[in-house]
C-alpha cells in the first residue's frame, strides 16, 4: 500500500487556507487578525500534529519485523507533519503580515497620488 501523494500537502493547505480565512474576514487590522487567527488554531494544529507523531513514532523508532519497508515512508510523513505545522504556525503568519501591509502601503500611497 503506497502513501497518497496529497497527503502532506492537503494537510498544509488545509491549515493555510483556515488561517487566510480568519486572517482575511479583518484586512485593517492585519497584525491583530492574524494573532488572533494563529491563537484559534494553534490547538488544533498541535493536537493533530502530536497524535500523528505519536502514531508514527513506532513505526519510525522501534526496529522489528515488517518495520524495515516502512520505516522511510513513515520519517517522511513524520517530519512533514511537522514541518508544514512548524510552517503553518511561524512563516506564513508572519508572511500573511507583510503582505496585507504592504497591500495597505499600495492602496494608501495610490490614493495620496490621486488626489
Amino acid at each position: 500500500m503506497r502513501p497518497h501523494p496529497l497527503a502532506l500537502p492537503g494537510t498544509a493547505l488545509c491549515r493555510l487556507a483556515l488561517l487566510a480565512l480568519l486572517t482575511a474576514l479583518s484586512p485593517a487590522y492585519a497584525d491583530d487578525a492574524v494573532q488572533e487567527a494563529v491563537e484559534a488554531r494553534l490547538r488544533p494544529i498541535a493536537m493533530s500534529t502530536i497524535t500523528t507523531l505519536c502514531g508514527l513514532a513506532p513505526l519510525v523508532l522501534i526496529p522489528g519485523a515488517g518495520t524495515e519497508l516502512y520505516r522511510g515512508v513513515g520519517v517522511i510523513v513524520m517530519f512533514g507533519i511537522l514541518g508544514a505545522a512548524i510552517v503553518t504556525l511561524t512563516l506564513l503568519p508572519a508572511l500573511t503580515v507583510f503582505v496585507l501591509q504592504w497591500q495597505q502601503y499600495r492602496l494608501a500611497r495610490r490614493r495620496d497620488t490621486a488626489i
